[in-house]
């Protein structure tokens, strides 16, 4: 652990003497304040408090009694002067380009006990999950944002009380006093009630919510439930007693029965992943695109699946597809790297990608979330599959790193999972390229002789940017991915 030196001054008399070889003896007052004595390099004078000075034919000797301060250094933990007290603890910077980012859950709540780098909340940004850790040990004195808070970076999630700190002696009247004027109540996870600050009525968010749709103020209602807490049931009766008289009870009945069912409009911000959609598909639309569309015939491709799966003997390896067509687009991007580029607008370059980065959208209950395979040219369709496993999980369960959905190069959209023949993609910028892929299905198909027979076609769309493609070069392309997957024995020749 780093320490540092803390000087401690003692006061001791001491007797300094000077020494002449003539025998004479020099007594005088001496005060440390008119002559302060320098502490050694150790940090110690010595025991005995003497000096000596001496020429090359003398050696006079001074008698001095006086008072010196005495210089000792002792080590301490560093943690000794941390910021202690009340400190803020800020959203730091998630990723770059990050400005904010949404407050999803608290893992503490005031009063706790957190230690040093135990995780304090969880926030979403446009690119992913990410867990806010302790940079201090101490006490939780003030959270001062609620789950589902847009908080911006820098700016303070909450305070702690740090351990060590002798002065600090707020009291609750004083933290109370530091509140932001817009923040009338804290919510946890866990916490069932809170109160109204108004005058303290105890209820729940949706009962608040209820009440303020019937346009009441808790206060007037008598809260039945625990300590007073005010009930659903007590809202909705509240209402039924304040409601217009229309002269009848059947009326009445009538009246209160619109009142509780009447369907309102819900407002919905858009967060996460879905916030990010808005951004990137704006820019997107801003950006010329054209689409190539073809028929691939998936016959070999069934049946190289399906021995995948006969002959697995790894039960946690299911195999698909998706693995197999990822990579041979890798396979066909080497012979047309500009199909795995990115355009920089500003310099009006075009940035040929040496890596396959090839990016999956994947829906879910989250948004969209597009992370990507990283080195896809440099792995077998074993480790794709099982890295495509990994991030469909770490999409399940809002899990994604910020690495996990960075540096993509294309990306391809599984529509044909969910249902439809093919879809028309808008590009991920910066990259240039984006291919649909419609399902499997089987058609009839027409030999050259006349002859019908069933065929598996996909059908698939590639979106391009026209500032950087064309026509001529998504199609050489597209025939040449389209060559590996409908004769796999060639991949396997050109695969290293």
């Amino acid at each position: 652990m780093t320490t540092i030196g803390r000087r401690i001054w003692q006061q001791r008399p001491r007797t300094l003497t000077w020494r002449w070889n003539s025998g004479r003896t020099l007594t005088r007052p001496y005060s440390s304040t008119t002559s302060p004595q320098r502490p050694s390099l150790l940090g110690f004078l010595s025991s005995d408090g003497a000096a000596s000075c001496r020429s090359a034919n003398s050696s006079v000797n001074f008698s001095i009694p006086c008072t010196i301060n005495k210089c000792r250094y002792t080590t301490h933990a560093l943690a000794d002067l941390l910021p202690s007290g009340i400190v803020d603890v800020p959203l730091a910077q998630t990723g770059e380009g990050i400005a904010e980012c949404e407050l999803l859950q608290w893992f503490v709540k005031e009063g706790d006990q957190v230690e040093e780098f135990q995780p304090l909340c969880e926030v979403q940004s446009d690119k992913a999950t990410i867990e806010i850790t302790s940079r201090y040990k101490g006490k939780v004195a003030q959270i001062l944002y609620v789950p589902g808070n847009i908080v911006k970076v820098g700016e303070t999630l909450l305070k702690m009380d740090v351990e060590g700190y002798v002065a600090s002696t707020l009291s609750s009247s004083d933290l109370e006093s530091i509140k932001p004027p817009a923040l009338e109540s804290i919510e946890l996870p866990g916490s069932e009630v809170s109160k109204n600050t108004k005058g303290g009525a105890l209820s729940t968010p949706a009962v608040r919510h209820l009440a303020k749709e019937y346009g009441i103020d808790l206060n007037d209602v008598r809260g039945t439930g625990k300590d007073g807490r005010v009930l659903k049931e007590d809202v909705l009766k509240h209402a039924e007693g304040s409601a217009p008289l229309l002269g009848d009870e059947e009326n009445l009945r009538y009246a209160f029965a619109e009142v509780k069912w009447q369907p309102d409009d819900k407002t919905v911000p858009l967060r996460g992943f879905q916030r990010a959609m808005v951004k990137t598909m704006t820019m997107a639309a801003k950006v010329p695109h054209f689409h190539y569309v073809e028929e691939i015939n998936c016959d070999a491709l069934v049946e190289l699946k399906t021995s995948f799966q006969n002959n697995n003997s790894d039960p946690n390896v299911k195999h698909t597809f998706l693995p197999i067509l990822i990579k041979s687009l890798s396979m066909a991007l080497s012979k047309y790297p500009f199909m795995n580029s990115c355009f920089n607008e500003e310099s009006v370059e075009v940035i040929l990608k040496g890596s396959h980065n090839i990016g999956i959208a994947m829906a879910t209950s989250h948004g969209l979330a597009v992370p990507n395979i990283k080195n896809v040219q440099s792995l077998s369709i074993l480790e794709i599959t099982k890295e495509l496993s990994l991030l469909q999980h770490l999409a399940k369960e809002n899990k994604l790193s910020p690495a996990d959905v960075s540096g993509g190069t294309i990306t391809i959209s599984n529509i044909g999972a969910i249902g439809g023949k093919f879809g028309s993609p808008l590009l991920n910028l910066p990259e240039v390229a984006i291919i649909a892929m419609g399902r499997i299905q089987k058609v009839a198909h027409f030999a050259e002789d006349g002859d019908v027979y069933p065929v598996s076609t996909m059908t698939i769309n590639i979106g391009a940017d026209h500032r950087v493609l064309d026509g001529a070069t998504v199609a050489r392309f597209c025939n040449e991915w389209k060559q590996f997957i409908e004769n796999p024995e060639i991949l396997l020749l050109q695969m290293r």
